[in-house]
């Protein structure tokens, strides 16, 4: 029987991927039974050690999909009420009105009107978005930072909202998934990140995913270059940092392979009930941190292509890496892609991003990769 993955045009469109000038990126996509996988450039820029499809990476906010099936998990218990307010669970922690008035569910679907901490945790990007007023200073001076996730949650509750609670377009924002993460460990007795390893992670069947315990990220990985902006020139490697800034957030490191079998197994209903996912898949109008207008539910995110159907999934970014796994509501058609380069845009004379070949080439990798 004919294989419906094109196997030279996803190789071709990896390599135009890295001819573009990501280093080094690899990608996992299946049809039913048939698995295509393929990697293309270093995973050293300066021993030319290749990236291979197997590598463990960090998978940044793809770590949100993992914590919202977690805390739908205690919702079915009855242990946490999706529309109960957070003031209840935490009230130290989001004290007052905003305690009363933010209920669970804003937070898992980011219409919390809780700003970003990020921009203050790392001084030199306090100007976000103004990108060109900020720089990449702090992101060296924090590589080996252990955050407390009290502190990142106060400086997002104490900065001014950005939205009423529930009200729409909702603001995405880290603040909300660290919150669950407080929450998770408030109601199981166990931190956020012991509860998502039994219950989410091992419930999966993942061999390779896991929190990291350190800075390093164990077994084979890539070195992960960060441009932001091109004000890091020639890139930076950040792989080795500590990532209790973003916690239950955005620090699980995975592979490719496994990417693919978590969102199969979520959309097959082996992590969360049907009608828990029925609640993921309930989507709102979110601003993304890029300041597009996305859909968003409760940590899962829609793509459409013209008459193809939608994909379910979650993307992700850390200093210099990224993911993005989908896949097809049906549950037959995948993919996830990783890459070892991050904010390759350079900003034109009005401070935005310049468009670059890079974006041209993954567009037209998720494209093959996803309708074929």
């Amino acid at each position: 029987m004919k294989s419906p993955l094109d196997r030279a045009a996803l190789n071709a469109a990896l390599e135009d991927v890295h001819r573009a000038g990501i280093p080094g990126l690899f990608a996992e996509v299946r049809d039913d039974d048939h698995v295509w996988r393929g990697a293309a450039g270093v995973a050293d820029v300066v021993t030319g050690r290749p990236v291979t499809a197997d590598m463990r990476h960090r998978v940044g906010s793809i770590t949100k999909t993992f914590t919202a099936a977690a805390v739908l998990q205690q919702v079915e218990s009855g242990r946490i009420g999706l529309d109960t307010p957070i003031g209840r669970y935490l009230p130290k922690l989001v004290p007052g009105e905003r305690g009363d008035a933010i209920t669970v569910r804003m937070l898992i679907n980011h219409t919390s009107g809780l700003a970003e901490y990020l921009p203050y945790a790392y001084p030199s990007l306090k100007a976000f978005p103004a990108l060109a007023d900020t720089g990449p200073q702090s992101l060296d001076d924090h590589r080996f930072t252990r955050f407390d996730p009290a502190e990142l949650i106060e400086m997002g509750v104490t900065a001014p909202a950005v939205g009423a609670p529930g009200g729409t377009p909702g603001v995405y924002s880290n603040t909300n998934y660290l919150l669950l993460g407080e929450l998770l460990e408030q109601v199981t007795g166990t931190t956020a990140e012991r509860y998502i390893t039994r219950n989410v992670i091992e419930r999966a069947g993942l061999r390779h995913t896991e929190f990291p315990a350190g800075p390093h990220v164990d077994g084979p990985h890539s070195q992960l270059y960060e441009a932001w902006f091109g004000m890091i020139d020639p890139p930076r490697d950040y792989s080795v940092y500590d990532m209790s800034w973003v916690g239950p957030s955005a620090s699980l490191i995975s592979t490719v392979a496994d990417l693919n079998r978590f969102f199969r197994m979520l959309l097959a209903g082996k992590i969360v009930s049907p009608s828990s996912l029925a609640r993921m898949q309930s989507t709102v109008p979110v601003i993304s941190q890029e300041g597009k207008t996305i859909d968003y539910g409760l940590g899962l995110h829609p793509m459409e292509g013209p008459g193809q159907g939608t994909f379910w999934g979650h993307g992700g970014t850390v200093w210099g890496g990224g993911a993005l796994a989908l896949i097809r509501a049906d549950g037959k058609r995948q993919m996830s892609v990783a890459v070892n380069l991050q904010r390759w845009n350079r900003l034109d004379s009005s401070g935005l991003p310049q468009p670059h070949p890079i974006d041209d080439a993954l567009a037209t990798l998720y494209r093959v990769a996803m309708y074929g």
